[in-house]
């Protein structure tokens, strides 16, 4: 087995995070667009981010019998092949039905990796995991901030296609899939007593879930929705995209700060706790006063947002010990948390249909940013108790 640096298997590691959400936060700046030019419903348009959600969450098990079968490092790199192929689909998406299609494709191919990239740092950085996770969520907050971020003015380059802006992160995960075909692969089955399945009967296994749960459907539906919610309370659209492209670069600070400071104090679920009480905080302001220092509280909300997805990917690596393992619960917490998740912007959507303003959907937003800071309490306390 070549042996490789531990510089390249870091860099092949963020770049494979970094493809894991540009194909889902691109769609944000251009939803409405979108919507109107193909004659779409709020509700219908949404599936381009429940869809991926979704999968993530519901293929999520295979995960692991996949890399038993082909190998962790092959698998991962033919997810990121699929999801290059997806995106790339795009370019045909003025027919909704391949738009919604390569959403599902993609989704599948973030489902399978996702758990694989935490086993593969267990594999490769044991006693580093609070950096690497650092750098791991760092590459996802990149991604998300840059299909965010870019697309619109990656469109203006074209013409103001939007379905070009679209296909052009096409372009990132093509080149991690070529970086990782050059990575050795390994093929493992599990230690002696250890099962491949999912760990139903693990209490705290439900709790991370749940948690993750609450915080993925704040994230996609705050990416779908939230420059609508701000159009629709008197900004302008260039000043709604800019509140959204804050959010989205301000997780790139707390992703790699937070999993650090929380290995650092050995205060992860403190942490997890004050980001969902931040994060409910700046719900409500966005609810019933979004014209107040907007800037501020899409600043600190990016903050709490990009901190908690960050501690809650750290988790599992703490509650398991073999890259399997990580892998099994990292798998649950992604099925789960991600099947039930893709329901809030879909949710959100139809509930601004019904109600004709975006005020009720998210002032249940807030309420569940809420219970996710009672979870994350529950979280450290019942692990006290066991300590």
């Amino acid at each position: 087995m070549t042996v490789l640096p531990r510089s390249l298997l870091l860099l092949a590691l963020i770049l494979a995070a970094f493809n894991l959400r540009p194909g889902i936060t691109s769609l944000a700046p251009l939803i409405e667009r979108i919507a109107t030019e193909l004659s779409l419903s709020r509700g219908f348009i949404s599936l381009t981010t429940a869809l991926p959600v979704l999968c993530m969450g519901l293929l999520a098990p295979l995960a692991p019998r996949l890399a038993q079968r082909l190998g962790l490092e092959r698998t991962i790199m033919l997810c990121l092949g699929l999801i290059a192929l997806a995106v790339l689909t795009r370019l045909a998406a003025q027919h909704s039905y391949l738009l919604i299609g390569s959403a599902i494709v993609l989704g599948a191919a973030i489902a399978v990796a996702g758990p694989l990239l935490s086993g593969f740092i267990k594999r490769h950085f044991v006693g580093q995991v609070g950096r690497v996770v650092g750098w791991y969520s760092l590459g996802m907050a990149l991604g998300g901030a840059g299909g965010a971020v870019l697309t619109a003015p990656l469109t203006g380059l074209f013409g103001d296609a939007w379905y070009f802006g679209l296909a052009i992160w096409s372009v990132p995960a093509l080149i991690a899939t070529l970086l990782w075909m050059g990575l050795p692969n390994q093929v493992g089955g599990p230690q002696e007593g250890e099962s491949a399945g999912l760990p139903w009967r693990e209490p705290r296994a439900w709790l991370l879930s749940s948690f993750f749960a609450i915080q993925a459907g704040l994230f996609y539906a705050i990416a779908t929705w939230i420059v609508a919610r701000y159009h629709e309370a008197g900004l302008s659209m260039l000043h709604s995209n800019s509140l959204l492209s804050i959010i989205m670069l301000m997780g790139l600070p707390s992703s790699f700060l937070l999993p650090w400071l929380a290995q650092r104090f050995d205060a992860r679920y403190t942490l997890l706790m004050l980001c969902g009480l931040t994060t409910c905080l700046c719900l409500a302001m966005i609810t019933f006063l979004p014209g107040l220092l907007p800037e501020v509280f899409a600043f600190v909300m990016g903050f709490s947002l990009g901190g908690s997805f960050a501690l809650s990917l750290v988790l599992p690596l703490y509650e398991a010990g073999s890259p399997l393992a990580v892998s099994r619960w990292t798998a649950m917490m992604l099925f789960t948390g991600y099947g039930l998740g893709s329901l809030t912007p879909i949710l959100t959507g139809l509930a601004r249909d019904l109600s004709g303003n975006y005020r009720l959907p998210f002032a249940v937003l807030t309420v569940l940013a809420l219970v996710m800071a009672a979870l994350a309490w529950l979280l450290g306390r019942k692990r006290q108790a066991q300590g």
